[in-house]
C-alpha cells in the first residue's frame, strides 16, 4: 500500500504526481514526456544516457543539463558520439555544461561504441522487449507503490550488460522504463496518466 498521498495540484490546479508539482523544469518534464512513449536508437541512447549520469544525482540536476549534454554529445546521435576521440572525452570532462564525472562520460563514449555496431533498430527492439504487460498492472496510489526494480527492470540491465553496455544497472533500467513509457507510473490520480 502507498506511503505517501496521491496526486497533488500543482500552481495552476492540476492534479500531478508531487514530484511534477515542483519546478516547472520537473512540471514540464513530467506533463510533456515522463511516460510517454519513446522509440528509436539515438532517443532511447539519449534517455539511457542521462539516466546514468543522474545516478546520485536529482534529476532535476541533469534535466537543468539537458540541453548542455546534448549540445556536448551531438544530440545524442550515436554514430557521431562512436567517432569521439580522446581529445572529446578531455573537453567533455571540461565542459561546465554537464555533469563531469570521468566514468559516466567514459561509459557514455564506451556505449556509442557498441551501439554503433548493432544494425538500426536494435536497441528499440532489445529496450522495448522489456516492457511488462500492461494489462492487470495497477495504476500506483502513491509513491511507495512504485518499485525502484522489477524482475523486467533487472532483466534488462542484464542484457545491456550481457551486450557490453556499461553503467546500466536495475535501479538505472526501470527509471529508463519509466521516462520512455514501458511503464506509465503516473499516480492513478494524476491527470497526465
Amino acid at each position: 500500500m502507498s506511503d505517501t498521498p496521491g496526486a497533488v495540484p500543482g500552481p495552476d490546479g492540476l492534479l500531478r504526481c508531487p514530484w511534477g508539482a515542483g519546478p516547472e523544469d520537473y512540471r514540464a518534464y513530467h506533463d510533456t514526456e515522463w511516460g510517454r512513449v519513446v522509440r528509436g536508437d539515438d532517443a532511447l541512447f539519449e534517455r539511457l544516457s542521462l539516466e546514468a549520469f543522474q545516478s546520485g544525482l536529482s534529476w532535476l540536476t541533469i534535466l537543468r543539463r539537458r540541453e548542455g549534454f546534448r549540445s556536448a554529445f551531438a544530440g545524442f546521435r550515436i554514430a557521431k558520439v562512436a567517432a569521439y576521440t580522446a581529445e572529446d572525452a578531455a573537453r567533455l570532462l571540461a565542459d561546465p555544461g554537464i555533469i563531469r564525472n570521468r566514468m559516466k562520460i567514459d561509459a557514455t563514449l564506451h556505449n556509442a561504441r557498441v551501439l554503433a555496431g548493432w544494425r538500426e533498430g536494435e536497441l528499440t527492439e532489445l529496450i522495448w522487449s522489456h516492457a511488462p504487460e500492461a494489462q492487470g498492472r495497477r495504476a500506483p496510489v502513491g509513491h511507495g507503490d512504485i518499485p525502484a526494480t522489477t524482475a523486467e527492470s533487472t532483466a534488462l540491465a542484464k542484457d545491456l550488460k550481457k551486450r557490453g553496455i556499461r553503467f546500466v544497472g536495475p535501479t538505472t533500467a526501470y527509471a529508463l522504463m519509466q521516462a520512455c513509457g514501458l511503464v506509465n507510473d503516473h499516480l492513478a490520480d494524476c491527470r497526465f496518466r
